[in-house]
């Protein structure tokens, strides 16, 4: 039995262990808030040609934690962010032809870290053709709608079968050397019926010129199509894609994967064309559950006839 000397010296130690933990959990708590308090703030900023729609902006975010997994947001669809080798993280957000001017909010997470960028669409004004035309060039023969649908399923699953990785690491190239000649976005209206927006760029290259991959990345599609003819399309990753219309010739298979700057056909008049020209679209496929209707109409920004910024 202890004494009474060695029962007090006992009761100083447990009061001096509950002490120790005390002190030791009083310092967890204050590391812990001072870690919270010093934690660096989400930065994020923009690179653009202009905001406005038919444009990709860049959104560039730094501050996340190493390893945290950063989301994106932005016209209500999730938008894949990829590290740079800076560390920095960039998300490529697609700003589609009928968006309306106005102030749309860009949301970020980053590990639990938040941050909001807003991005102010400007009005843009695209030009509008109006012509008249042979009846069968604008409604394609009840014979060929069930080619049609086909055709439109077949892209519909590969646009959402993006690889989750990022498949380029040099700048977009462009496919011909010769100019654009056509307008991006402009509207048709054939015989009275409204048409959709020409999501892309026309280069007047003459048949049998050498086309180039935009970007590396891996061949989904080549193959022939009822509108577009001899088709490839290139997936960048990331959900980014590039569509190559109307060629006269394949030098890729389906499965192949490319570098940025490679030998992939030849320009042709393939599909519903009246000349040989390239038809060369990049875009990023909508996230957010849309009409059927709608569902069909990207993101196609108009970076195919200049350098990009991704």
């Amino acid at each position: 039995m202890p004494t009474p000397s060695e029962g007090r010296t006992g009761s100083k130690e447990r009061d001096g262990r509950k002490g120790d933990r005390h002190l030791a959990l009083a310092t967890f708590v204050t590391c812990s808030v001072l870690a919270v308090q010093s934690a660096e703030p989400l930065r994020v900023s923009a690179l653009a040609r202009a905001v406005r729609p038919g444009e990709l902006v860049v959104l560039e975010i730094a501050g996340a934690e190493p390893g945290a997994s950063v989301h994106v947001r932005a016209f209500d669809r999730d938008i894949p962010a990829y590290t740079t080798t800076e560390g920095t993280h960039r998300a490529l957000v697609g700003i589609d032809l009928d968006v309306k001017p106005g102030t749309y909010a860009a949301a970020i997470d980053a590990g639990g870290a938040h941050a909001a960028y807003d991005l102010v669409v400007a009005k843009r004004a695209f030009r509008t053709r109006t012509l008249t035309v042979d009846p069968a060039f604008v409604t394609p023969p009840e014979s060929e709608r069930e080619r049609i649908e086909r055709d439109a399923k077949l892209l519909e699953e590969v646009w959402r079968s993006s690889s989750p990785e990022r498949l380029w690491r040099e700048r977009f190239v462009r496919p011909v050397a010769e100019a654009a000649n056509s307008a991006f976005g402009t509207r048709s209206i054939f015989n009275g019926q409204p048409r959709s927006a020409h999501g892309g760029a026309d280069f007047l290259s003459p048949a049998g010129t050498a086309i180039h991959a935009p970007n590396a990345g891996r061949i989904v599609v080549a193959r022939e199509l009822y509108f577009s003819g001899n088709t490839i399309v290139i997936d960048h990753g990331l959900g980014v894609f590039s569509m190559l219309a109307h060629l006269s010739a394949f030098d890729v298979r389906e499965g192949d994967r490319v570098a940025a700057g490679q030998l992939v056909g030849r320009v042709g008049a393939t599909g519903r064309v009246t000349g040989p020209h390239l038809h060369c679209k990049h875009g990023t496929p909508p996230g957010a559950p849309v009409s059927a209707k709608k569902r069909r109409i990207w993101t196609w920004y108009s970076t195919c006839h200049s350098s990009s910024r991704l």
